[in-house]
């Protein structure tokens, strides 16, 4: 191998990292860091891994497996980059039912924080122990802030320009003009003769208005196959919360609805408040919604689920034929996350189709563009199809 130039060397080593101990003939052995590095991986997927992380599921006493896993955390953030950890971690709790290692607070506190993990603590709050609880908060904390920051400059940003532009006012009392948007909507009417422009059309700033322009309801599946999407809908609906313009309710439900816009404020105790798991009634969930909205024409009704109803189907698609016809936008997100294409009802989201309500997964960074154009008014599926989410009308 030495013989060998440089990158073939590396190349050689990486695939011998990639497919484990049985490429030692065809690779060679790893050295140097890489034995370590071999070693956290096989400990994973390997049947028996060196430093022998056990599963849950494995016969005999686990008293040595908590520090194996300790020691195996701090490994993989030696050895391999962030988004890597985060993989490994939940190959980890997944593969090797590593669950457990969430419930000791040292550790949690070694864990990378990322959205998996924020769920997978999420699903298992009931049963923290007292003494880990302050730890599974703050690692929540550190995720909750970090996404803030990333996703809330532009959900705030989309949405405040789409009120602009929804709201502009196109009859302005003399003191509402907007002179320079006027002018240079009126350029092609400059008489030269005269010197001047005569203005046709005048643009104004809108009103400023004491009430919100416009009501979003966000109405949450939080079934276990949906705890990602739970975690970027509560973010987002506390971001949207603090736009006065905007008026925010967020409800979760799996056979029982709970109305959480009061928890808004407080992203993190929200997400401690959701109870990820149970069964699914879509149809008492819209109920709900149904029911709190006060202007139909001035709301957006978002739905995110995967539409496996275990409700009443009937009485969902009667609602949603409803809620259309008073003037409701109303979508339908069949993820909202970062995870590709999500498993769901294709038979369900095409009755919905149907009735005009369109469905589509949707990333955490497109979210922002989907609320602007809903607040426009814009054609929502025609949006989603330019983006490549094609809108749902059958499987």
């Amino acid at each position: 191998m030495t013989d060998l130039p440089l990158n073939d060397v590396q190349r050689r080593a990486r695939w011998r990292l990639v497919l484990g101990s049985e490429a030692d003939a065809s690779c060679g052995a790893p050295t140097g860091a890489a034995v370590e590095m071999d070693q956290a991986l096989a400990a994973l997927y390997e049947a028996q891994g060196p430093g022998g992380l056990q599963s849950k599921d494995r016969r005999g006493g686990r008293g040595g497996s908590a520090p194996s896993v300790a020691r195996w955390l701090g490994d993989i953030r030696k050895y391999f980059p962030s988004s890597v950890v985060q993989v490994m971690q939940r190959d980890a709790l997944e593969r090797l039912n590593l669950r457990d290692m969430l419930l000791e607070p040292e550790m949690l506190a070694s864990v990378q924080p990322n959205v998996h993990l924020v769920a997978s603590l999420l699903s298992l709050s009931s049963v923290i122990p007292a003494g880990t609880k302050d730890t599974a908060r703050l690692v929540v904390r550190r995720v909750v802030d970090e996404l803030m920051k990333k996703l809330e400059e532009p959900l705030r940003s989309a949405i405040s320009g789409a009120l602009d532009r929804s709201q502009r006012n196109r009859r302005p009392r003399h003191a509402e003009i907007d002179w320079h948007r006027t002018i240079r909507a009126n350029l092609k009417h400059w008489q030269p003769d005269h010197r001047t422009i005569v203005p046709e059309t005048l643009i104004g700033y809108g009103r400023k208005s004491r009430r919100p322009q416009r009501e979003v309801v966000l109405c949450i599946d939080q079934s276990g196959s949906m705890a990602n999407s739970v975690v970027y809908s509560s973010i987002f609906g506390a971001v949207m919360a603090t736009l006065p313009a905007v008026a925010t309710k967020l409800v979760v439900f799996d056979t029982a609805v709970v109305d959480m816009t009061e928890q808004l404020d407080d992203p993190v105790e929200l997400l401690f408040g959701v109870q990820l798991g149970g069964g699914t009634d879509i149809n008492g969930a819209v109920g709900y919604c149904q029911s709190i909205i006060r202007e139909p024409r001035n709301t957006i009704l978002v739905l995110i689920s995967d539409l496996y109803e275990g409700g009443v189907e009937a009485g969902l698609l009667r609602r949603a034929m409803e809620l259309v016809e008073s003037g409701v936008q109303f979508i339908t997100l069949l993820a909202l996350s970062d995870e590709g294409a999500p498993a769901y009802d294709h038979a369900l989201a095409a009755k919905l189709a149907a009735l005009g309500v369109p469905s589509f997964a949707c990333t955490p960074d497109a979210f922002p563009g989907l609320m602007a154009a809903a607040i426009r008014r814009d054609d929502v599926g025609a949006w989603a199809a330019a983006q490549g989410m094609v809108a749902t009308g059958g499987g």
